[in-house]
């Protein structure tokens, strides 16, 4: 068992990371004191001990109930531990028969349920997933009475930077767009567990837009044109687009809010502080016409088809307009009016993937300054949280010059910054530490939700200690930044355990106690297989982001005749490189190609024997759900990436003039399909129909149920808009490997593919692309619109289905 006694005085600490290259005494105590002053005032919002204590059981008895009577909670200061955040776990000590077992003590309710997990995992053998992941494994934690006791005085564990923050902007909508009360609840839980203390709560704000607007006279009417729909609210709140699947109904606006009430007060009491949205300067059109002299502009266009004003190209107030404080100042006050006072710390990206309309730094400053007023107008103690990744994608834009113009344009204090990308694209590392800023080291991981393995388990293990150790560092906390959760678990697990590392672990060791918790037991066979995917799958070292374009989710649109442009030789390279040779890795993108690559960054033979040893592990691990959820996501990922393969050998026999070869790969293609669906069918947590569900559960009436589903289908498929024969740029980015959307939706258009191809070849004809992409993109339309029904109960025997394949493809 580590111990980690790591008991620095806070504010020695807070001089120590957050006070870059600065001499003057009075500057140290100065700088110091504005973030030892923020994490104080955070603490007096928290609520009373016994609501926390309470709070911390309520986790307890819906995690564990047999055995809420084994623990006790405690709420402790934080002098107990150094003057930091910290937990405690114990012995408890006591005579009487009947007493509690442990003894769990933290500085707020959040410490308390980090140390249960931390039990758990280290005492009992249990682990703790999404549900969609394989849920928890608790069967190995001893009976009430039977609890491993803890030895000497206990184990302290010390948070060695204040702040575990979670959730990306797009995760409410890639993630949680149908959850109910009853799903929230659970991730509030596991947010708990895994030591999350700063979590996004976007939740709800239309409803606050609608009201703060209708000061301003902008109508129900309105206000039709500017929110997006359910599935799309995310890039609607950002200035991306606007009406895309819309309106909102009055019912969707109300339950959101009761919801974000109901998500708010369960955070309050887990001693959690919410980040809550704050105004960016995107605004409705109207606003225009009522306010003609404000200074609003209208923005780019964020990846349409045409620039179709209908959605595109929104309007951005200027922050140096006085009308911009005026309805920053407002929404926030409106905020305090619906949830009470609840935190200091707003969030904000008013250029996420939109440019400012100058790089003059002046100009920019005052930009900065003004949304931070806006927020600071009512809550004097406001703290501008703002991802960082706008000086990542746009880096173009966003030099020196730029980037200290916008973070130095408010108090020192009073603004931070996710490092959003720091797992792959670390900005702290050339930008002197964010120029002074204080900043969040973040783990990105996830675009889109896709569905694959993938994950730099050696970057998450070092990473944050490196920028927390390094010179001059103004890093204050770790968070998980993921486009759309539930997902490769084991990267979260480990993500969440850097909250309270302050040392590097021995990730080979780890890995070897991980696969224990997961499944129950030791198994020699997983625990090998284990440490190939460490060196495999979850090795990705080229500094790729990745977001899966294996060819079944994300299909090309290319003309794959013969030209002058893309020689035959190509094609053969590129078969040749899909299996790696061991020790060697190709860069899809270093050669130039009409044709998109997939990304592969690991030996597929390798990840073949790990498959192997998993199902050679079947016997022994069938009854465990984690095992299972692991094995049909392996096996599909090998699958998957064999279709790459098969694919570009029916590119090849096309370009040879084979017909025969082309119609035997096209087949197989289709096959592996149907396969993997009928493999992603045996198991709950990769059902379409489950996400369908969800969303026309939440509806009133007919117009809802079609309005939220066809919403649901249009963000896994198309995505955004498209013409007849233009796909929308971002066609299959949010792609799922679901059965039923295999072959419901990959499965057909495959096959009009391969079936226009084969028809070109044998006539001679060159591929005729214009065809191929009206045909598909009316297919699409159409099922983005349909209703027919997809199975949310599983049908097979997974570990059979698996082994099957295994044989089928792979022997």
């Amino acid at each position: 068992m580590n111990s980690y006694h790591y008991y620095p005085k806070f504010l020695i600490l807070i001089l120590l990371i957050l006070i870059p290259q600065c001499s003057s005494a009075s500057l140290l105590n100065q700088e110091s004191q504005a973030i030892e002053s923020l994490l104080n005032r955070l603490d007096a919002k928290k609520p009373s001990l016994s609501v926390q204590e309470s709070a911390a059981k309520g986790v307890l008895q819906r995690l564990l109930p047999s055995h809420l009577s084994s623990f006790e909670f405690k709420i402790i200061t934080k002098d107990v531990c150094g003057g930091s955040n910290c937990f405690r776990i114990s012995n408890y000590k006591s005579s009487s028969r009947d007493s509690p077992e442990i003894m769990i003590q933290g500085t707020t309710a959040i410490e308390i349920t980090s140390g249960l997990h931390w039990y758990l995992k280290y005492w009992c053998g249990g682990h703790v997933s999404w549900d969609k992941t394989g849920g928890t494994q608790l069967v190995s934690v001893p009976k009430p009475g039977s609890l491993p006791s803890v030895k000497n005085e206990g184990v302290v564990i010390q948070r060695p930077v204040p702040w575990n923050y979670y959730q990306n902007v797009v995760t409410s909508s890639y993630s949680y767009v149908w959850w109910d009360w009853e799903r929230w609840e659970k991730e509030i839980d596991w947010m708990a567990l895994q030591g999350v203390n700063l979590p996004l709560a976007f939740t709800g704000q239309e409803s606050i837009w609608q009201k703060v607007f209708s000061e301003f006279n902008i109508t129900k009417k309105d206000l039709n044109d500017f929110f997006g729909g359910p599935a799309f609210l995310a890039w609607a709140r950002m200035g991306n687009l606007h009406g895309w699947g819309g309106p909102l109904t009055q019912n969707w606006l109300n339950k959101q809010l009761i919801l974000q009430k109901q998500i708010l007060t369960r955070m309050v009491e887990l001693g959690m502080t919410p980040v809550l949205p704050s105004f960016s300067g995107n605004v409705p059109a109207a606003l225009k016409a009522i306010f003609p002299s404000a200074n609003i502009t209208r923005l780019g266009d964020w990846n349409t088809v045409d620039g179709d004003p209908r959605w595109c190209c929104t309007y951005l107030l200027d922050p140096s307009d006085p009308l911009f404080i005026e309805i920053g100042e407002a929404f926030i006050k409106q905020q305090v009016k619906e949830y009470g006072d609840v935190t200091n710390i707003y969030s904000c990206d008013t250029f996420n993937e939109n440019s400012p309309p100058s790089s003059d730094p002046t100009y920019i400053s005052s930009l900065g300054s003004a949304v931070y007023k806006a927020m600071s107008k009512v809550d004097k103690e406001a703290v501008w949280l703002m991802q960082g990744w706008l000086f990542y994608s746009d880096s173009s834009f966003w030099k020196p010059p730029q980037m200290k113009a916008l973070l130095h344009s408010v108090p020192f204090g009073k603004m931070i910054v996710l490092d959003l990308f720091a797992d792959v694209k670390p900005i702290w590392k050339s930008s002197s530490q964010f120029y002074g800023t204080p900043y969040i080291w973040c783990m990105l991981h996830n675009f889109g939700g896709n569905i694959e393995m993938y994950g730099i388990l050696d970057a998450v293990a070092s990473g944050p200690i490196d920028a927390r150790i390094s010179k001059n560092s103004t890093m204050i906390g770790v968070g998980m930044c993921m486009e759309g959760i539930e997902q490769n678990p084991i990267v979260y697990e480990l993500m969440s355990e850097m909250a309270f590392r302050s040392d590097a672990l021995q990730l080979e060791d780890w890995l070897i106690t991980y696969s224990r918790r997961r499944y129950g037991k030791a198994v020699k066979q997983i625990e090998t297989a284990w440490k190939i995917l460490h060196h495999t799958i979850y090795n990705c070292t080229d500094g790729i982001a990745d977001h899966n374009k294996d060819y079944i989710v994300k299909f090309p649109d290319w003309d794959p005749s013969l030209s002058s442009s893309f020689e035959m030789s190509e094609v053969n390279q590129m078969q040749k490189l899909v299996e790696i040779p061991r020790n060697r890795r190709f860069l899809f993108h270093e050669k130039s190609s009409p044709l998109p690559q997939p990304h592969l960054w690991y030996n597929t033979q390798d990840v073949l024997h790990a498959l192997k040893l998993f199902l050679d592990a079947g016997n022994e691990l069938a009854g465990s759900l984690t095992y299972r959820y692991d094995l049909v996501d392996l096996t599909r990922q090998s699958l998957s990436k064999l279709a790459n393969q098969v694919y570009l050998n029916a590119i090849a026999a096309f370009r040879d003039g084979d017909a025969k070869a082309l119609s035997l790969h096209s087949r197989k293609f289709l096959q592996l399909i149907k396969d993997i669906d009928i493999l992603l069918a045996a198991d709950d947590n990769f059902l379409l129909g489950t996400w369908l569900e969800s969303a026309k559960k939440l509806a009133v009436n007919a117009d809802e149920i079609k309005q939220y589903e066809w919403n649901a289908r249009t963000q896994v498929t198309m995505w955004y808009d498209n013409t007849k024969n233009v796909q929308s740029q971002l066609h299959d980015y949010a792609n799922k490997f679901w059965s039923g959307i295999l072959e419901g939706y990959y499965l057909p258009r495959a096959s009009m593919f391969f079936t226009r191809l084969l028809k070109s070849l044998k006539e001679n004809k060159d591929f005729k692309l214009e065809e191929w992409r009206k045909e598909w993109i009316t297919f699409s339309n159409k099922w983005q619109a349909g209703l027919e029904l997809y199975p949310v109960k599983v049908q097979g025997d997974a570990l059979v289905i698996a082994k099957d394949l295994y044989q089928k493809y792979f022997t």
